[in-house]
């Protein structure tokens, strides 16, 4: 099943963007995703800090 979030508090760091939305059980959850082609990247991360320090030490595998 997919999900269907409204994120808020959006920003880019290099192709990665983080986003701030709640889970299906109302918490507060931080999501970096990578928007490069063919990379695949994202993770879902408790802390706004984790999130960023994912998106700012990203690599992406396809070049």
């Amino acid at each position: 099943m997919t999900a269907n979030r409204r994120f808020r508090n959006v920003t880019r760091i290099g192709p990665v963007q983080v986003g701030t939305a709640y889970d299906d059980r109302g918490r507060e959850k931080h999501t970096a995703a990578c928007t490069a082609p063919r990379c695949g990247f994202s993770a879902d991360y408790d802390s706004r800090a984790a999130a960023e320090l994912a998106a700012r030490t990203h690599r992406c595998p396809v070049r």
